[in-house]
């Protein structure tokens, strides 16, 4: 019997080819729980303003992987000790920190499970699987959790210069064509190093995390919290909700096993135990497109109209503000739909409605700081230690109010 072979090379988009470094990290990737990733979104809703932006969460994982190969590679070179212990559970962790996204990536935290956030899932998904791999996850989900005593191990998963995000704003940026999110990812890696038992950057590499602290404001602004990307996740999240009220009352909605369970049931942390986690395992894109698709022909006004606005794209107008919306106007539209579609104001609701989003590039107030690394070895916050006297405009929030609404 021949003998499978694990060390497969994959072609990727950005970085050209992959390697999967062993037969352990192969088979983690060959489980059903990773494999899933396939279909789910990394960005939710934004394929409807970037067409190019159908690329999923397994992409993204990957590239991390990688990524975090070639940061291991520079640190180990400048004589800081990895074992390949730690190598392994560093690339791990990596590897799954987003195995717990359910559809559309946000939307679902949102809707049908209550105060369950994706790394809290992702989480469970590891234990899970470390009990399918005879423990050999316990050292990632140490580091995952931040418990391990080599606190840089952390920073290289989640930090305000991680190895996600290095991938994610250069991913992102080339699949919808943005191209103010490019950011020079490799450049920055080479300049990383540790002080003190923390990740720091070296002096020579202050422009390039400039270059990145600027990218992901305009990759923010330009893409994640684009006007039209916000108004379809929030008619996603009254989809789910609207759908949720309607099982809760006894009518029958066509829909897949897992997604019915979540809509017939109350999940939140406390009764989210191994089975609703199996039953979330099988739960992806294509049971909420599938479902829309067979809700738009239902008898209720609300829930058929939002379907339909998604799945054909005639979606609800969006307007940005810079102050608060005007409470007048929201009951102007609430009084104009509620007379033209004899619907009540709750119903009206669904379809008007007001929120704010808010754009922080940087927190320097936040332990996980960007540092800087000076040749005589003193280290300094990036904000300081930079002569752009614009950067610290990125550590000011930036809130915009929106107001969604059907168009005339």
């Amino acid at each position: 019997m021949n003998q499978r072979n694990k060390l497969k090379i994959l072609n990727d988009p950005i970085y050209g080819f992959i390697t999967i470094p062993n037969e352990r990290i192969f088979d983690i990737m060959e489980h059903k729980y990773f494999q899933r990733l396939r279909r789910i979104s990394q960005m939710g809703m934004s394929y409807l303003v970037y067409p190019g932006a159908h690329h999923t969460r397994f992409h993204h994982a990957l590239g991390c992987m990688h990524l975090m190969r070639k940061a291991l590679d520079v640190l180990r070179f400048k004589g800081i000790k990895i074992s390949d212990k730690e190598e392994e559970a560093l690339l791990i962790a990596i590897l799954l920190h987003d195995i717990g996204h359910g559809p559309f990536s946000h939307a679902m935290e949102h809707s049908i499970v209550n105060g369950v956030s994706h790394e809290w899932i992702s989480l469970q998904f590891m234990e899970k699987m470390n009990a399918d791999f005879n423990q050999s996850l316990t050292l990632a989900i140490r580091i995952f959790k931040g418990e391990y005593h080599r606190k840089f191990f952390k920073e290289l998963i989640a930090s305000q210069l991680d190895v996600d995000r290095l991938d994610y704003l250069k991913r992102d940026s080339f699949y919808t064509g943005v191209a103010e999110g490019n950011i020079n990812s490799e450049r920055l890696i080479s300049m990383l190093n540790v002080s003190n038992d923390k990740l720091v950057v070296e002096q020579k590499g202050i422009y390039s995390v400039e270059k990145f602290l600027v990218a992901r404001r305009l990759m923010y602004w330009q893409v994640y919290l684009h006007k039209t990307s916000v108004g379809a996740e929030q008619l996603l999240i009254r989809v789910l909700k609207r759908a949720k009220e309607l099982v809760s009352k006894g009518v029958k909605l066509p829909a897949t096993k897992a997604l019915s369970f979540f809509l017939e049931n109350e999940i939140n942390p406390s009764n989210f135990d191994e089975e609703v986690l199996h039953t979330f395992s099988k739960l992806d894109d294509y049971d909420i497109v599938s479902a829309m698709k067979e809700w738009i022909s239902c008898d209720d006004f609300i829930l058929k109209n939002l379907c339909e606005s998604i799945i054909n794209r005639d979606l609800l107008k969006v307007k940005l503000k810079s102050k608060p919306i005007d409470q007048h106007k929201i009951e102007k539209f609430l009084k104009e739909l509620q007379q033209k579609y004899g619907i009540t104001r709750e119903e009206a609701n669904y379809f008007v409605f007001e929120g704010k989003v808010s754009n922080l590039a940087y927190n320097e107030k936040q332990d996980d700081h960007i540092s800087i690394l000076y040749k005589n070895g003193k280290t300094s916050d990036v904000i300081k230690a930079s002569d752009q006297l614009n950067l610290s405009a990125l550590t000011k929030p930036v809130i915009k109010y929106y107001i969604c609404y059907p168009k005339p």
